[in-house]
C-alpha cells in the first residue's frame, strides 16, 4: 500500500439509511438482513437546526446494526482561548450513514 493513496472500486452493496436521536443522544441503524457478512464501513453525517458544536462517534457496529452517539458542547472563551466545555447527550439530531461492504 503507497503513502499516495490506492484505489478501491466502490463496493456492490451500499445502503443508506437516516434516523434521529433520542433523549440519550443515540440512534441504531439496523442493516437489512444478510446485507452485510462483516461489520460494514460507516460513514456519518449530521443535521440540526443548532449552531452549537457536535460530534458523533460510533459505539458499536456489528453486520446487521450500527449505534451513533452524539454529543453537542458549547464554546467558551477564557483570556482569548476558546475552551469546549463537556459534551452532552443531543436529542433530536438527524444523523445519516451510509455503509458499504468492508
Amino acid at each position: 500500500m503507497s503513502t499516495q493513496g490506492d484505489y478501491s472500486p466502490v463496493a456492490a452493496q451500499a445502503v443508506g439509511y437516516h434516523g434521529v436521536t433520542n433523549g440519550s443522544g443515540n440512534v441504531t441503524f439496523t442493516w437489512p438482513a444478510g446485507a452485510f457478512a462483516v461489520a460494514p464501513v460507516v460513514t456519518l453525517a449530521l443535521q440540526s437546526a443548532s449552531v452549537q458544536i457536535l460530534s458523533a462517534r460510533i459505539t458499536s457496529n456489528t453486520p446487521t446494526a450500527t449505534t451513533v452517539q452524539v454529543l453537542v458542547t458549547t464554546g467558551l472563551t477564557v483570556l482569548g482561548l476558546s475552551v469546549l466545555g463537556p459534551g452532552v447527550a443531543a436529542s433530536g439530531v438527524t444523523v445519516h450513514a451510509i455503509a458499504v461492504k468492508a
